[in-house]
């Protein structure tokens, strides 16, 4: 659509977790670092939480590319929708467990346990990334809480990372959970980005995507996509994407605020920021009401002072 007018080979600001577009600003390199850390520690549970579209998921798929093969047994889950049954089942298959299927309750929790001492022995941690953590049923956190008391005299046999929404500490934070809150020993939340953020943001993500010249967006639309998206990653995309194509129907090479604009009006996630209001608009609007009283309330005199008038 507006790829060869801007002199782009892909769309820079598709939806999809692609890794290849991750762009290291201060708050996922900070969430990396600490992940990395915390699992080259051996530590149980690390928790990273954030609101929708603030990019749990890309840096989940991050941390799984960037993690050692030779280290790290790896089991992604990516729905973990699921009763502690399949939760186990789903474990068991990612670590190549024969049959995970056809065993009962503590048939599955015995291979599982035998595999990871397996893997231990050669060396290797076992980590479980699970991403929308908040979905978990009650009964299947604890489920995953009881597989983490899998362990060596040394070390725990099995490691979990914890990616979800703000749901999730709400969860933790109920007292049937309390044990499994105190076995978290890292976490981070992930913030929304300013307007430094998403400056970058922009630049790097359309020259990964073959953008060569100047800003394509103007500092003012900048600062309009950070207040019209909240500085959330996924709105900004959406904003982004459409104020290109807002931008490329009126034949114009740079996006402006008013394209931001029109980008947000259209979009139903960006609602909620397109009515937040000014605080001086409360004041204007207040000092019109006291206006509008004022004046029905000396409308009677000044038709009786009128009366009086020779």
């Amino acid at each position: 659509m507006y790829e060869a007018f801007f002199g782009l080979h892909e769309k820079p600001f598709a939806l999809t977790p692609n890794t290849g577009f991750l762009v290291q600003l201060a708050p996922y390199q900070a969430c990396l670092n600490l992940l990395r850390v915390a699992l080259d520690e051996g530590e149980g549970f690390i928790k990273v939480t954030g609101e929708v579209g603030t990019g749990k998921t890309l840096l989940c798929r991050t941390l799984l590319n960037q993690l050692d093969d030779a280290r790290f047994q790896l089991a992604y889950l990516p729905n973990p929708e699921m009763n502690p049954v399949g939760l186990r089942q789903a474990i068991a298959r990612e670590l190549g467990v024969a049959d995970a299927e056809d065993s009962d309750a503590q048939g599955l929790l015995e291979a599982l346990h035998h595999r990871l001492i397996e893997l231990a022995v050669t060396g290797k941690s076992t980590v479980v990334l699970i991403d929308e953590a908040q979905a978990l049923p009650p009964e299947t956190l604890e489920a995953l809480r009881l597989l983490t008391n899998l362990e060596t005299e040394q070390a725990k046999l099995l490691q979990v990372v914890l990616f979800g929404q703000p749901e999730l500490d709400e969860t933790l934070a109920r007292p049937e959970f309390r044990q499994l809150l105190q076995r978290i020993t890292f976490s981070y939340k992930l913030r929304a980005l300013d307007v430094r953020d998403a400056t970058r943001y922009l630049s790097e993500r359309l020259a990964v995507a073959g953008y060569r010249g100047e800003p394509l967006f103007a500092p003012a639309a900048v600062q309009q996509l950070v207040h019209g998206s909240g500085g959330i990653p996924r709105l900004l995309n959406i904003l982004a994407h459409k104020a290109l194509m807002v931008a490329f129907g009126e034949g114009v090479r740079q996006v402006r605020s008013r394209h931001i604009k029109r980008a947000q009006m259209d979009t139903d996630g960006a609602q909620a920021f397109l009515k937040r209001r000014s605080p001086w608009l409360g004041v204007g609007m207040a000092a019109g009401a006291f206006s509008i009283v004022l004046i029905i309330g000396v409308w009677p005199w000044l038709e009786r002072w009128r009366e009086l008038l020779p």
